[in-house]
């Protein structure tokens, strides 16, 4: 397997894993990794709902980077273990969000969208009273809103996220029908600097791709993007490093010749 660091894990330290820190690291250790990234949730003003108590990705960071930096010690001769975090975007939420980045000395920020005016696309009820597409383009809107906004992250994660879950998931999906505006959010990306993920988490769930699309991935090497790191957002050990070899394959096929990983923000650039 090509890639040896995997740079989207969560651990019981987010609000929907129970998984231990030291499970996951064990289980990356087994599969050969020589680079775990955790990057916990931390989604401000997320809805409170039956499912989803108050604060439920509201993360305690001082708790995570205490029990990061002790497994740093307990496994460093095994494993290299970085400090990472997925922030959850919103326009609103702009300055909270750089407070809170700049708090820490995080090796990685990945900037997501979980929420679209307050809804998150995980849930039927962001579909309803509009069409498939209608609910798409909206969320693809919303990203441009929220980077207009918003730049201190390192890589936009899984950037068509809500093919996960749409009535149809990727079925009827085509990266054509919103070329418009996802091309200017991955032109404005390429101007800032900033990468996008290839999230492997797609394939399980059922989409027999990463998040975002080839086409979605293809187009941003097109436009003169290089930044990707590849992630599996796994949120138990079972699911580390999933579908690697063919992320990699398709990162290849579209272009990549290195993929990325991000120390003190910085990232460092290595061969497929």
């Amino acid at each position: 397997m090509p890639i040896y660091a995997d740079c989207h894990l969560h651990s019981s330290h987010s609000g929907d894993s129970d998984a231990s820190m030291e499970s996951m690291i064990e289980k990356g250790i087994e599969l050969g990794l020589k680079q775990m990234c955790f990057t916990e949730h931390m989604d401000m003003d997320y809805p409170v709902t039956d499912m989803d108590p108050e604060n439920k990705f509201l993360l305690n960071t001082d708790s995570y980077l205490y029990d990061l930096i002790r497994c740093k010690e307990r496994y460093a001769d095994r494993i290299k273990l970085l400090f990472g975090v997925e922030l959850g975007l919103q326009p609103h939420l702009a300055g909270n969000n750089a407070r809170y980045v700049h708090s820490y000395d995080f090796d990685f920020v990945i900037g997501s969208s979980h929420l679209v005016d307050g809804d998150d696309p995980y849930y039927p009820s962001y579909f309803e009273g509009r069409s498939e597409k209608e609910a798409y383009r909206h969320y693809f809107t919303s990203i441009m809103d929220n980077i207009k906004k918003y730049t201190n992250f390192d890589v936009y994660g899984h950037l068509d996220y809500i093919v996960r879950y749409g009535p149809n998931k990727n079925q009827a999906f085509s990266y054509a029908d919103y070329r418009d505006v996802i091309d200017v959010i991955l032109e404005t990306l390429i101007d800032n600097e900033k990468g996008i993920e290839c999230n492997t988490g797609g394939y399980r769930h059922g989409l027999n791709a990463p998040n975002p699309c080839a086409a979605i991935l293809k187009r941003y090497r097109e436009l003169g993007g290089e930044i990707v790191t590849i992630g599996s957002d796994a949120h138990n050990p079972g699911d580390i490093g999933i579908r690697f070899q063919d992320a990699a394959d398709l990162l290849s096929a579209c272009g990549f010749r290195y993929y990325c990983v991000f120390e003190k923000r910085v990232a460092e650039f290595i061969r497929l």
